[in-house]
């Protein structure tokens, strides 16, 4: 593959898309006050008893964002339906990347019970097993479902460059994307939280990927910065007993060393790996054609 191949690349995207369009169909269901919402891709001649694919974004993204609606058209043309999610981020009926300008009041696991609830979406609507797969941040989230929730379900995990940090890397990231570190904050909002005023406003902090500038409650910022061992993903990898596909983006310039971290773990039967040379953290050209040839042979394999 020739990575340089960008127009051939925009008009593949453009094609699938326009191919699939009539299909899409944005769902939506209620979950703790919240409207929560997701696209529905049917694959032509397909039920969701079947196959069916769970799909969520990465950190503070959203299901239109290139990568997922490319993974979503390049499965329905292999015969396979697939519910891309939006995790809620405490909005209601949340599109789009997330908006800085409004506080932060969710938590990192919060994804978790989302997951849960639209999982039970699908088996509520005749699905007979899901392939969950998550990118970036979404990859540890769903590690972290797949971990602690024994769903039958759920048929198998596909991780796409899922996020896998120590608290030390995520010190170091934060130092480096925004120029202060990350210590002082923590502490100030550990003392709240642990003083039970876990939902006191933080303002004019930066926080996670997009927010340079803006309010998080002391709970929101511990639970993504604060200790946590789950957000290493390797830590999960043990525990979770269906079968596992790692994609490592061979390129990836956000998430460093997943072979290295996830090797240990891998057997080659229920954890497989592949590494996708070239690629970025993102998959862009055509090297998501090149993972999503990985998972169709994962199944065929199980």
């Amino acid at each position: 593959m020739n990575p340089s191949k960008t127009f051939l690349v925009e008009i593949l995207f453009l094609g699938l898309l326009l191919s699939a369009g009539a299909r899409a169909e944005e769902v939506t269901l209620n979950y703790q006050g919240l409207t929560l919402n997701a696209n529905l891709e049917r694959a032509p001649g397909k039920t969701l008893a079947d196959n069916a694919f769970l799909i969520v974004h990465g950190t503070q993204a959203h299901n239109g964002m290139e990568l997922i609606k490319y993974l979503q058209s390049l499965l329905k043309e292999k015969g396979y339906n697939s519910l891309a999610i939006n995790l809620s981020l405490g909005l209601d009926n949340r599109h789009g990347f997330y908006d800085c300008n409004k506080p932060s009041t969710h938590r990192d696991t919060d994804a978790v019970g989302e997951i849960g609830a639209w999982m039970k979406w699908l088996g509520d609507r005749g699905a007979k097993g899901v392939v969950l797969l998550g990118h970036s941040r979404g990859g540890n989230q769903v590690a972290i479902y797949a971990a602690e929730h024994d769903d039958p379900l759920l048929q198998s995990l596909v991780m796409m460059a899922p996020g896998s940090s120590t608290q030390d890397e995520d010190a170091q990231e934060f130092q480096d994307h925004y120029g202060k570190p990350l210590a002082p904050l923590l502490a100030r909002a550990e003392s709240l939280v642990k003083a039970g005023k876990g939902r006191t406003p933080l303002e004019h902090v930066p926080f996670l990927a997009l927010c340079r500038d803006t309010t998080v409650t002391a709970e929101s910022f511990v639970s993504y910065y604060g200790p946590d061992s789950r957000r290493y993903t390797p830590s999960l990898m043990s525990k979770i007993r269906k079968p596992t596909l790692l994609l490592v983006a061979g390129n990836d310039e956000v998430v460093k060393n997943l072979d290295k971290k996830c090797g240990p773990m891998v057997d080659g039967k229920r954890v497989q790996m592949r590494i996708i040379e070239g690629s970025d953290h993102f998959f862009k050209d055509l090297y998501a054609d090149d993972a999503v040839d990985d998972v169709v042979a994962f199944l065929g394999s199980k």
